[in-house]
């Protein structure tokens, strides 16, 4: 399983499952992290403590638990 926390700057690609439960879940999905959809590496902090990605027209800062259990192509 690759998740989004495995990609670089520039990367794009597609979302496949979200094994985010909860809380976590419902705001993901009110930021347009859904299954599906389509998006794009923008950065990621040292470390990869946080990555920052797009989605439409959305910028959305990840933190490493919640990239980690987003599931991509």
């Amino acid at each position: 399983m690759k998740t989004l926390d495995r990609l670089k700057k520039d990367n794009t690609s597609k979302i496949l499952k979200i094994y985010a439960t909860g809380d976590l879940k419902t705001r993901l999905s009110s930021f347009g992290v859904t299954r599906g959809s389509s998006f794009r590496v923008l950065s990621c902090s040292a470390r990869k403590q946080t990555i920052k990605i797009k989605i439409g027209s959305t910028q959305i800062a990840l933190r490493l638990e919640e990239a980690q259990t987003i599931e991509v192509e």
